[in-house]
């Protein structure tokens, strides 16, 4: 978005394809960083203005900084016929408007009538709001500028207080509209009672993407990136080494998701999968290339790894107990120290009387370690790195020993193992240091780029 002339160009005008710039929609997320210094950043955990308004700190200063910034952006968009005094006028005027909740919140949260948690999660949504609520007006403005028709659908729902679902919400704002005549932006954050960050956090945008989507029958779903989903990290393997993955299929993009690289949130993604509109993920930057389709039933003609990828931010930990070979249900208790903690795991491995199991290392903390150490005669725990090999169809014979041999031939160790029934992701622990080397082995040996 912050490179919205190449929307303009690449997107909404040159993929018009018969000329038709209409009988589209456009679900549009906040500018680079904005939604890292309103929350906190997404990679790094650095706070923004959430925290102070939770610590009961100077928000209100923030704000005013927060403001200057969004105008400095505006600034940025000049070239490409934005409105300046119009855009300025806007994001001042929705910003105060976040003041004065914001103020309100605070004045109940200091009667101690209402549970302070529900009075942070309601700040959480109102700052959310408004970077896609600046990102979707200012592409209205610039449509408009430039002769194309355009509507400003604002889900923020900032004017009203109508206590709508957020698929309420959608259904009101899109009944009535004519495709046909206007391109609707959309604001990707939408106000709702069950509350769209509560439900989603980060991933709070292709979740609107996808309740529109639906909502409306789109014959297809496309994101636009700044990249293709690639056979491989062109950053890690190099660009000569990857290439765009043509077809896929919603198991893998799961797969994806589980270790961090999402081509959709998984709870995004399911909606469209259940409704059978196929999702296209295409490069910004090369509007000619047809991007990857993601459809429910495809499945490769040919058994072949499709994907290599994986992260280094994982850590793995493992109970071991000499008691527990033979017992029935004896993880349950592991699990259910994972729920309290609110963990998700990656990648689980059993034996006789050991459970190794993959958490990201942001999730870890040393109360459940501490829990952990209480219930299990022995407790360790690693830094390591993921590596998988992914695809629709990998069932030949010989896949997990040609892999298994790459990384071998390189001095890698695989330090745990995973594959299940479905036979679409093999997934390797190995230390955190050879990730790298790892991937353009996997790469080299399975990918046929090397």
């Amino acid at each position: 978005m912050s490179r919205f002339g190449d929307v303009l160009n690449n997107i909404i005008i040159r993929q018009a394809g018969d000329g038709d710039l209409y009988n589209r929609i456009f679900v549009v997320s906040a500018y680079s960083n904005v939604t890292n210094w309103l929350l906190e950043h997404k990679k790094t955990g650095e706070p923004g203005i959430y925290d102070l308004f939770a610590r009961g700190l100077g928000y209100s200063k923030a704000l005013d900084e927060l403001i200057g910034k969004l105008i400095v952006i505006n600034r940025g968009m000049k070239e490409i016929k934005l409105d300046l005094d119009a855009a300025d006028d806007f994001i001042s005027q929705r910003v105060d408007q976040a003041r004065n909740y914001l103020v309100s919140l605070e004045e109940v949260k200091a009667s101690g009538y209402v549970d302070k948690q529900n009075i942070l999660l309601a700040a959480r949504e109102i700052l959310a709001s408004i970077g896609e609520a600046h990102s979707a007006f200012n592409s209205v403005n610039i449509l408009e500028n430039h002769g194309i028709n355009a509507t400003f659908v604002d889900l923020c729902g900032f004017n009203d207080t109508e206590y709508l679902t957020i698929d309420q919400r959608i259904h009101k704002a899109f009944s009535g509209l004519d495709f046909s005549g206007t391109i609707p932006v959309a604001t990707g954050y939408t106000k709702g009672t069950e509350g769209i960050m509560r439900e989603f956090d980060r991933g709070y945008s292709e979740v609107t993407f996808s309740k529109i989507a639906t909502e409306v029958k789109a014959d297809e779903a496309v994101i636009h990136k700044e990249y293709h989903l690639s056979s491989a990290d062109p950053a890690i393997v190099g660009v000569k080494h990857s290439k765009p993955v043509g077809t896929t299929n919603f198991n893998v993009a799961d797969q994806l998701a589980d270790i961090g690289m999402e081509a959709i949130h998984p709870k995004a993604s399911k909606p469209l999968e259940v409704a059978g509109i196929n999702i296209r993920i295409k490069n910004t930057f090369e509007p000619d290339h047809p991007g990857t389709l993601i459809s429910r039933d495809y499945c490769g003609n040919e058994s072949k790894v499709e994907i290599i990828s994986g992260t280094d931010q994982v850590v793995a930990f493992e109970v071991h107990d000499p008691f527990m070979v033979g017992q029935v249900g004896y993880d349950m208790n592991l699990m259910k120290v994972l729920q309290r903690h609110g963990i998700s795991y990656i990648l689980k491995a059993t034996n006789a009387n050991s459970i190794t199991m993959v958490v990201w290392e942001k999730d870890m903390s040393e109360a459940m370690l501490t829990e952990l150490r209480g219930l299990y005669h022995q407790v360790s725990i690693k830094e390591v790195a993921l590596v998988c090999a992914l695809g629709t169809n990998i069932a030949q014979p010989g896949s997990l020993a040609k892999a298994s041999t790459a990384l071998a031939e390189k001095k890698i160790n695989i330090e745990a193992v995973s594959q299940s029934l479905m036979q679409v992701n093999m997934q390797f622990v190995i230390r955190r240091e050879d990730y790298r080397e790892a991937i353009i082995a996997l790469n080299n040996a399975l990918c046929g780029q090397g």
